[in-house]
């Protein structure tokens, strides 16, 4: 049973990772990826964590595309995280069921066969989640979380398009979309839990 949460950023599907987790009773792997990068590279893990969520333009947004080359060092260590990203992803879940968040998990362990979950929701709930979560010391305006929003789900999208033919957050990359707009995750788990355990019944049975 692997299950690989994708989601739009506000939407609540990092608590809907974990939650599931909690009701099958099977380990949930996200910011744990990074400590394992971080470890294994030896790297910061805020970088890991920025270079991971945002890839090399976020990390230098003024090279990209003009006369400035980026730093042969930064590029290797760049392209190390995402290789060493994959690699724990894929030894995550070779060791048993578990739920993996984000990641491109939904393409990287595409030959393993996972039950592939979005979750999305509309604007004012994405960002309302966002305001009611965010750390104290972070005073964002209404439109500076707007912006946060679009460009993070516009990284996640252009990571995905590196590992997949099909876009993020096209209904047919995935087998199950979840709208969270106006919804408590904690009440979504209980059926949705149960719907997934279905799901991977059918598809043992189908394999006899």
């Amino acid at each position: 049973m692997i299950i690989t949460v994708s989601r739009e950023f506000g939407s609540g599907g990092r608590e809907l990772g974990k939650r599931l987790s909690e009701a099958l009773h099977i380990p949930c792997y996200d910011n744990e990826i990074i400590a394992m990068i971080s470890d294994e590279q030896g790297l910061d893990p805020d970088y890991v964590a920025r270079v991971s969520e945002s890839g090399l333009r976020a990390e230098y947004p003024l090279t990209i595309g003009r006369r400035f080359s980026i730093p042969y060092k930064v590029m290797e260590q760049s392209i190390m995280v995402a290789v060493t990203q994959q690699k724990v992803v894929e030894k995550l879940a070779q060791q048993g069921d578990c739920v993996i968040v984000g990641r491109c998990a939904d393409t990287v362990l595409a030959h393993l066969h996972p039950l592939r979950i979005f979750v999305y929701a509309d604007r004012p709930s994405k960002l309302k989640r966002c305001q009611e979560r965010a750390a104290e010391q972070e005073k964002f305006t209404v439109a500076e979380m707007e912006r946060r929003m679009r460009q993070i789900d516009k990284n996640r999208a252009k990571k995905h398009e590196l590992t997949a033919s099909i876009p993020w957050g096209a209904k047919e990359g995935y087998d199950l979309c979840i709208n969270t707009s106006g919804r408590e995750i904690k009440a979504l788990v209980p059926a949705l839990a149960e719907y997934i355990k279905s799901w991977f019944s059918s598809e043992y049975n189908a394999m006899e």
